[in-house]
């Protein structure tokens, strides 16, 4: 008898269940028919010389020339967008003991608003290619065209449109966080079993915000969001510390039309800068970030800490969509 219920039972509850999803599907369609796509649209092309712009400047490693004019150019491209920019600067000491001369750059729009957003890329290179096929290239410094150039060619972009735009009722704060990427390299005998090596410059501003008492409503971290072929997964600490903040910026991909590179579906959790932020700042953070779930050589795509990481592997698609996202969640909000 509860073998056979059981066996009648199943059915009926899958019935019910497929019933609940489609409504919960329909749901779900009628909210996205409802949404339109708002505010500018995001110029690929110009997030492109951006990220061209920085690779000029050769590799962008911590306390080396093409690093600190680069920062010089990031910080009075904000400017000319109309931020109030300010440089924080730091002594932040490596895993190897290097003193690395940092320098978070905060550009705000509207610094005179309380509500806020915060938007966030590192800008520092690898000095390492020690992911790369070739072992006689794992010394060399990497030029860094997606990691991490992309995410501060996005925001210039986005910085660009909104001021331009005018529209937003609330500011917004584009935080370039740097020392982001001299963690443990792979052939070190140091061991890294908690991160903290990585996003260094996070960590300094998440302890000592460039205003005290620093708050957003939530933030947004992009990392390697131009690459070729790139599709951006939902990361696992973003759904642990901020899973309405990824459900709105899902939606707005699929209502932007770039549902198919903004699958809802798990991309493993991500040691990055937004930890801290999450963590240190409380401030809800997700990551945007690549995910290659089918890439041999790495789940951050084939140029992930190689030598080939240049403008070659650099897709304005990639860069569109990312951008195209942001801006609608930024000119959705109320």
């Amino acid at each position: 008898m509860k073998l056979r219920l059981t066996h009648i039972l199943l059915p009926m509850a899958a019935m019910l269940l497929t019933m609940a999803s489609c409504k919960s599907s329909k749901k779900a369609d009628a909210e996205t028919e409802t949404m339109t796509i708002v505010g500018p649209t995001f110029n690929a092309d110009s997030a492109y010389a951006f990220c061209a712009k920085q690779c000029e400047f050769g590799p962008r490693t911590m306390n080396s020339e093409a690093h600190d004019k680069c920062g010089e150019w990031i910080a009075a491209k904000f400017r000319e967008y109309g931020c109030t920019v300010t440089e924080q600067k730091a002594d932040l000491k490596a895993f190897d003991g290097t003193v690395l001369k940092s320098t978070n750059i905060i550009a705000s729009y509207k610094p005179e608003l309380t509500t806020r957003i915060l938007l966030c890329a590192h800008w520092d290179c690898r000095p390492w290619a020690d992911n790369d096929p070739d072992s006689t290239n794992w010394r060399k410094p990497v030029m860094g065209a997606n990691d991490a150039a992309s995410g501060v060619a996005v925001m210039l972009e986005v910085a660009r449109l909104i001021q331009k735009a005018d529209s937003l009722q609330m500011g917004v704060d584009f935080v370039c966080f740097d020392a982001e990427d001299w963690g443990v390299p792979q052939w070190s005998d140091n061991q890294d079993t908690n991160g903290d090596s990585w996003a260094l410059g996070a960590q300094y501003w998440a302890e000592n915000p460039h205003k005290p008492g620093y708050e957003a409503r939530f933030g947004i971290l992009l990392d390697m969001v131009g690459g070729t072929g790139a599709r951006f997964y939902q990361e696992g600490f973003s759904k642990q510390y901020a899973l309405n903040i990824v459900d709105k910026v899902w939606k707005a991909a699929e209502v932007a039309g770039y549902e198919s590179l903004f699958p809802k579906a798990e991309g493993g959790y991500i040691t990055d800068d937004h930890g801290p932020v999450n963590e240190k700042a409380r401030i809800p953070t997700i990551d945007i970030i690549a995910y290659y779930p089918n890439c041999q050589q790495s789940s951050f795509g084939p140029t992930w800490h190689t030598v080939t990481d240049t403008m070659d592997n650099i897709d304005k698609n990639s860069l569109k969509a990312v951008g195209q996202t942001v801006i609608q969640v930024l000119f959705s909000e109320k």
